[in-house]
């Protein structure tokens, strides 16, 4: 079983034991204490938060009859993506979606973080690709999954490891879960804002005004973007489309001439101050923006300017509400293929508005807990890109 001299490996199979999911999907509800763990949850040895499902009682119940995932248990996706990997938490309720297998290790041969930190490794990825199909899902049968060998040192030497890499996970499971709370707090902040639950004051102490409905397209002006789906160059200027909001990333973009740049600014300019929402594919995310901006965008996307009785980031984040979401919802085009929102229909959304003193102080509440949820993603960032250069050095 020895690949190479010195290092001693075994297959999953023996040194687990793999448990299958339930092969259907368990009954959502807002929020439990009960977490139902899908695919995407799971990625580079972490389970994310980030868009979590939950469950009942007795969905939990139902979908642990197999095992319940304890701590020391390693998640292992079989589709979309395969391949991914992670420990499970301590303190957590937790059952698994579909597409998933449970490896409960065998302690007195493998230590369990042991296990989850070596299956993350370069070394370990390589050898589960050789078992992946697919190309546009990917996914690896259970059979394969029992053929991938585990380097086993000594369990005094797998105990020192994975105590040192622990101390890193540790921090990241508590970064990534203040992460989650604070987007939770955010969520139901807005709500309650937005429904007027929660209503801001004057310096003074008293009452702003009430708040006003107007549609969208009385307080602002709203523009798509070209029709034409441009050359791109090697070098010019960026060039917008709906994947840089939903990854709310506008350095990585494809580019497009001067010459063409230069034209579409004729017809539509982009500023700081405007808001992008997209409106084909995926409908209603939005982004302020906040930086001096020289680009173009695709038809894709709305481009929103408002006026002076809005104040774009208070616009931003009520266009983020359920109460805008809804709006945009009944408007929706669900039929065509990708679904999609025509301007005039954006334009008939109706904002609840407030005076320019309140939008401005929920603007700045809003702005300092995002400050906050980006300046802990920013440590979660740095935290993963030193654990990923210790697994590098230790196993080479």
């Amino acid at each position: 079983m020895s690949r190479k001299a010195n290092k001693t490996y075994y297959s999953v199979s023996q040194l687990c034991e793999v448990i299958d999911c339930e092969h259907k999907t368990a009954p959502y509800v807002d929020f439990s204490e009960y977490l139902v763990v899908r695919t995407s949850n799971v990625r580079n040895g972490a389970l994310l938060f980030d868009d979590i499902k939950y469950t009942t009682k007795e969905g939990f119940i139902e979908w642990t009859q197999r095992a319940v995932p304890e701590h020391g248990d390693v998640l292992f996706t079989r589709e979309a993506p395969a391949g991914e990997t992670c420990l499970v938490p301590p303190s957590l309720k937790i059952c698994m979606g579909q597409r998933m297998v449970l490896l409960r290790p065998n302690k007195n041969l493998i230590n369990p973080h042991f296990l989850s930190f070596y299956l993350t490794t370069k070394q370990c990825r390589r050898e589960i690709y050789e078992y992946v199909i697919g190309s546009t899902v990917t996914r690896i049968n259970i059979d394969d999954i029992l053929k991938i060998k585990i380097f086993c040192p000594s369990i005094a030497e797998q105990e020192k490891i994975a105590s040192f890499l622990g101390a890193v996970d540790t921090r990241l499971t508590q970064l990534r879960r203040k992460h989650e709370l604070l987007q939770t707090y955010k969520r139901g902040v807005m709500q309650k804002l937005f429904s007027q639950q929660i209503r801001f004051k004057c310096d003074r102490g008293k009452p702003f005004p009430d708040w006003e409905k107007k549609k969208l397209g009385s307080i602002t002006k709203i523009y798509d973007g070209t029709h034409q789906t441009p050359n791109y160059v090697s070098k010019g200027v960026p060039f917008y489309s709906v994947e840089h909001l939903t990854s709310n990333n506008f350095t990585d973009t494809k580019l497009i001439s001067e010459e063409v740049f230069i034209q579409e600014n004729k017809r539509v300019c982009l500023e700081k101050g405007d808001i992008l929402m997209t409106r084909i594919g995926d409908i209603g995310t939005c982004r302020l923006i906040d930086w001096d901006v020289r680009a173009s965008f695709y038809v894709s996307l709305a481009l929103i300017k408002s006026n002076k009785i809005a104040i774009s980031g208070f616009l931003t984040y009520f266009m983020s509400s359920i109460y805008f979401q809804r709006e945009l919802h009944k408007r929706t085009i669900h039929v065509a293929f990708p679904k999609k929102i025509n301007l005039g229909e954006i334009g008939n959304c109706r904002i609840a508005i407030p005076c320019i003193k309140e939008q401005e102080k929920i603007a700045d509440f809003l702005t300092a807990i995002d400050q906050k949820i980006e300046a802990v993603a920013k440590q979660i960032e740095l935290t993963e890109q030193f654990k990923k250069g210790l697994l590098q050095k230790m196993f080479v």
